[in-house]
């Protein structure tokens, strides 16, 4: 049996484990939640280091991609080196396929997503191969990465300008600490209640709220008059707190294992111990064959 395991800077309350058949092969995953202690992190990927075949990192980016240009958060990059023997992903990879295919069947097997579609995506920056395929199938999008991220009342409208903010910012954003960037243990938990109040019109005013699970609940204020959420990850109590809030769908662009949907991180690491090949000689190509043997599908949920 394979063993992959996620190792996260969120909380522990979240941990999971799961058997399941993968090309008829069977697997273990399992996700180790550090509560936002990097130091415990570091300790966790070097006890597995050798022990699995494959470990995700979650709760952090190791790489954002802009279009061909890819930039290292420097925190990310210091657990990466923590491992010397197993490989280990942050679903960046798969991001920039997997993300990319679910918006295309969406989009031509239901009307969940259609052109002229209101979409805000909290934060864009770090899964923009979904951001540029929203934009691409002709959605109105908002952008908000200033705007929750900064505080600035700024909505980006489109992939150029988003593009533009990426290649001007993230070069010394990469530097900072990451929990600066994005919220990590007990913090994915709460709201930031100011900017709850402050922004929740751009709530109200999309048809669709995409992008991560964790900025997304952080910021969403009560009565939603029936949004759709594309998402990644969620547990059932994140599918509660939806509907008390008032969501009317939701879409995980992983699939559902024992009532919850695992991360990018922990599906990719998965593909990775599949395809036995090391991490430098892995390509697109690679992620999107496998997808399609996988016959991965979104999830899709009725909240109502």
């Amino acid at each position: 049996m394979k063993k992959v395991v996620s190792v996260s800077l969120g909380s522990s309350k979240r941990d999971h484990k799961v058997q399941v058949e993968l090309l008829g092969e069977q697997f273990e995953i399992s996700r180790m939640g550090t509560d936002g202690d990097f130091n415990r992190a570091l300790e966790v990927l070097r006890e597995l280091d050798g022990k699995v075949d494959a470990i995700g990192l979650g709760g952090i980016d190791v790489y954002l991609y802009v279009r061909q240009k890819r930039y290292a958060i420097h925190d990310g990059l210091k657990l990466v080196e923590a491992v010397k023997m197993t490989p280990v992903v942050d679903g960046s990879g798969l991001k920039n396929t997997l993300e990319r295919e679910v918006v295309r069947f969406l989009t031509e097997n239901t009307g969940l997503l259609r052109k002229g579609m209101k979409v805000l995506m909290v934060s864009s920056l770090d899964r923009f191969g979904m951001a540029e395929a929203l934009y691409d199938m002709g959605c109105d999008m908002t952008y908000g990465d200033l705007i929750f991220t900064m505080g600035m009342p700024y909505p980006v409208k489109t992939v150029a300008e988003l593009e533009d903010i990426a290649n001007r910012t993230l070069p010394e954003l990469v530097k900072m600490p990451f929990q600066m960037l994005y919220p990590t243990g007990k913090k994915q938990e709460s709201q930031d209640e100011a900017k709850v109040q402050k922004f929740a019109g751009y709530y109200y005013e999309a048809d669709v709220i995409a992008g991560d699970f964790h900025l997304i609940r952080r910021f969403m204020p009560a009565g939603m008059n029936g949004q759709t959420i594309l998402t990644n990850t969620t547990t059932r109590d994140d599918i509660e707190f939806l509907r008390d809030k008032g969501a009317g769908a939701l879409v995980t662009t992983t699939p559902e294992y024992e009532g919850r949907s695992f991360g990018t991180n922990v599906i990719e690491a998965a593909m990775v111990a599949i395809l036995g090949k090391p991490l430098e000689q892995i390509t697109t190509e690679d992620y999107l064959e496998l997808l399609r043997r996988l016959n991965f599908q979104p999830r899709i949920l009725s909240l109502a």
